[in-house]
């Protein structure tokens, strides 16, 4: 690993870290008023993550930096590994510390979790839905904002890909920028004109034309925009390989089997970050 990447990487967790602990400051304020009231300050305990329904585990490490922030002395054992597949009633991990830090840590910890697990289930279920077919499945920037790392990171522990994780990272020709450019072979001259970076660049087709012309360009990505299944179809024959083709716009669990029997390489799908339904996850105190 470069130094380059080394320091990326611990960027990220120090920003993660940030966003967690600003989810802690919202919710505790000045104070936990009802466990302060309650629970003498030497007062230590014990308690259980426990699944509540069925799905894939995203997020246990979030979880024990929330309740580490609260209290640094707080330990936290994962009994699951990130990204397993679990059943009601599963134990997922055991928290041990001051009983006001697992409190006040509790609601926290859950949010972040739950709503990670919710995602990587989700994304799994895409996964399966292509299994076997070569095809890839990819998320969006639809995400919640300030939210996107955990996001992301829920997609990859759910067997999903990471689309580019901002307008940084890769240059990303969609129809607008096609308009304001007066075609797609003046957007892609400009971009590989102005990014002295050389960051890798897609093209969004809405037709066969289209595609061709973008295939002339030897671009790294081209994007089948709301194709039909045939149209998909006959882009893979035209495009032989030379090309990674994305097919992106409506796909569902019931269309995914379908669009990846056409050939096509990667599926983009954002149902996975802003369509999930958060995993059913208790913490109780024993």
């Amino acid at each position: 690993m470069s130094r380059a990447v080394q320091e990326e990487d611990i960027a990220l967790k120090e920003d993660m870290a940030a966003r967690i602990r600003a989810a802690l400051d919202e919710d505790i304020g000045d104070g936990d008023v009802t466990t302060l009231s309650i629970v003498p300050a030497d007062a230590r305990g014990k308690g259980r993550l426990i699944a509540k329904a069925a799905g894939v585990v995203a997020g246990l490490a979030v979880a024990q930096t929330a309740f580490q922030l609260v209290d640094e002395s707080v330990r936290f054992e994962p009994l699951v590994a990130e990204g397993a597949q679990v059943k009601p009633g599963d134990l997922l991990a055991q928290v041990s510390g001051p009983t006001r830090a697992l409190l006040t840590g509790e609601r926290t910890a859950l949010n972040f979790l739950q709503r990670m697990s919710g995602i990587a289930s989700l994304t799994h279920r895409f996964v399966d839905a292509v299994a076997g077919t070569g095809t890839v499945i990819l998320d969006t920037r639809k995400t919640t904002p300030g939210l996107r790392a955990f996001d992301k990171w829920a997609v990859r522990l759910g067997g999903g890909q990471n689309h580019r994780f901002g307008l940084f990272d890769m240059a990303l020709i969609k129809e607008n920028h096609i308009v304001a450019a007066g075609g797609i072979s003046a957007a892609v001259d400009r971009v590989r004109s102005a990014d002295r970076r050389g960051r890798p660049i897609e093209v969004e087709v809405t037709n066969l034309d289209e595609l061709k012309e973008a295939l002339a360009l030897g671009v790294d990505r081209i994007m089948l925009d709301n194709m039909g299944l045939a149209e998909m179809r006959e882009a893979v024959a035209i495009t032989a390989g030379s090309t990674p083709l994305e097919a992106s716009g409506g796909a569902s669990l019931e269309t995914a089997a379908a669009i990846a029997a056409t050939g096509v390489d990667y599926i983009s799908v954002g149902k996975p970050t802003h369509s999930f339904e958060s995993l059913d996850i208790s913490f109780l105190l024993e």
